[in-house]
């Protein structure tokens, strides 16, 4: 099956959803999210409030917008990885990738998490969006092991497991950010650790 390249059309679609999307968040930071309306969303993004629920049901679908987005981007660039390469080799270049990509600003990333966690009603639609996408995550990989997302264990556990690494190397990094650690060096110890089996960190070390 041949991939097409976007037409113009989808091209220009993507880029207002997009634009919106920016301009929910924008918003949403410096006002609170309350005091935010599909009216200023639109006029931030320079397009009518009609053109807003064209995209998005509610506001809360707009400031989750680049959250989904970003995800699904490390979701393809997991299947962009050689077939032939260990899985978890792949899912460690993948965990890497999002905390150094140049063109991400993890102090950004962090600051649209808390928007996030402070407003009940995009946590209840974060919580759809997030099983969404671990579905995504869970069907990557059971396309790279020959698995079944929906009959076996293992890569609704490899996902679970990746995702939490990923997310236990941020807090500490949020906790400590003059550590001694950088996000890179953060990630590649969670994914040692997990490959490890998670050793009782109290027993010695072996070579």
């Amino acid at each position: 099956m041949t991939n097409h390249a976007p037409g113009l059309r989808d091209q220009k679609k993507a880029a207002t959803r997009d634009a919106l999307g920016l301009a929910a968040l924008n918003l949403a930071k410096v006002r609170g999210l309350d005091a935010v309306t599909a009216d200023a969303i639109a006029a931030e993004a320079g397009v009518s409030t009609r053109t807003f629920h064209n995209y998005f049901a509610n506001k809360e679908e707009a400031v989750l917008h680049h959250v989904e987005a970003s995800a699904l981007e490390w979701f393809e660039m997991l299947r962009a990885r050689p077939s032939d390469e260990p899985l978890w080799d792949s899912l460690r270049h993948v965990g890497v990738a999002m905390v150094t990509d140049p063109d991400k600003d993890l102090a950004e990333t962090f600051a649209v998490a808390q928007l996030i966690e402070s407003n009940p009603s995009v946590m209840a639609r974060k919580l759809e969006v997030h099983r969404s996408l671990t579905r995504v995550l869970g069907e990557a990989i059971a396309e790279r092991t020959g698995t079944d997302v929906d009959h076996d264990l293992y890569p609704n556990l490899v996902q679970m497991s990746v995702g939490g690494a990923v997310a236990a190397a941020l807090t500490i990094l949020i906790n400590d950010p003059t550590g001694a650690l950088s996000p890179q060096q953060l990630v590649e110890d969670a994914f040692d650790q997990l490959q490890a089996g998670l050793p009782d960190p109290r027993e010695p070390k072996t070579n």
